[in-house]
């Protein structure tokens, strides 16, 4: 246990983790606000799992002031899955980081030299590259690091909000999508015959 608590009371650790995994973030849209509130949600996410992962372990102290000791390592504070695979929920939450990144920051290039263009008139729906496989390849990625991040440290906040981050990013998917139907009608449509919305092949 000795080891595990030499994580924490490192606040450069918290401004770091808070940096790398928050910055996915500004290769998402805005315009609407529909569109911050599930962003919002997952940055809350990322401050949960830097803080308690860095700072001080309040699901730790929380469960063990309820329970009367502290909680063995990995069960809602430390490695998630270290007592079964050691430290590949470490390695799986690096691996997902830069899955999602690398599929957050191709979508948002597709859309940005594509769709988003439209304000000038040349815009057009997006069936090219990464957008070829999934309809939400952004919304995709962030889901795909906020799930690394609870392999590699689940926490109570965590949790929580995991479900809520899937939840509102599918609901604002499906409004994405009945948006573009209403712009560009049975050409969208046809798209979305085609592709998946998450996952390919899948979902």
């Amino acid at each position: 246990m000795e080891n595990f608590m030499d994580h924490f009371h490192q606040w450069g650790a918290v401004i770091f983790f808070v940096f790398i995994y928050g910055i996915a973030l500004a290769f998402l849209p805005f315009r609407q606000k529909m569109q911050r509130k599930p962003a919002a949600t997952y940055f809350a996410f990322v401050l949960a799992f830097a803080f308690e992962m860095h700072g001080i372990p309040y699901s730790m102290y929380l469960i063990g002031s309820i329970i009367g000791r502290y909680l063995p390592v990995g069960i809602l504070w430390g490695h998630t899955l270290y007592d079964y695979i050691g430290y590949l929920g470490l390695y799986l939450n690096i691996a997902f980081a830069i899955l999602g990144l690398i599929m957050i920051i191709f979508g948002w290039q597709a859309i940005y030299h594509g769709y988003w263009k439209h304000v000038k008139g040349t815009g057009h729906i997006v069936s090219s590259g990464i957008y070829k496989y999934i309809r939400h390849p952004q919304y995709a990625g962030l889901i795909m690091i906020a799930f690394g991040m609870l392999l590699g440290w689940a926490t109570i906040p965590t949790l929580i909000l995991f479900p809520l981050i899937v939840y509102m990013y599918v609901r604002l998917a499906k409004k994405e999508e009945n948006d573009m139907i209403n712009e560009f009608g049975e050409e969208y449509r046809a798209y979305m015959k085609k592709t998946k919305r998450f996952i390919p092949l899948i979902y």
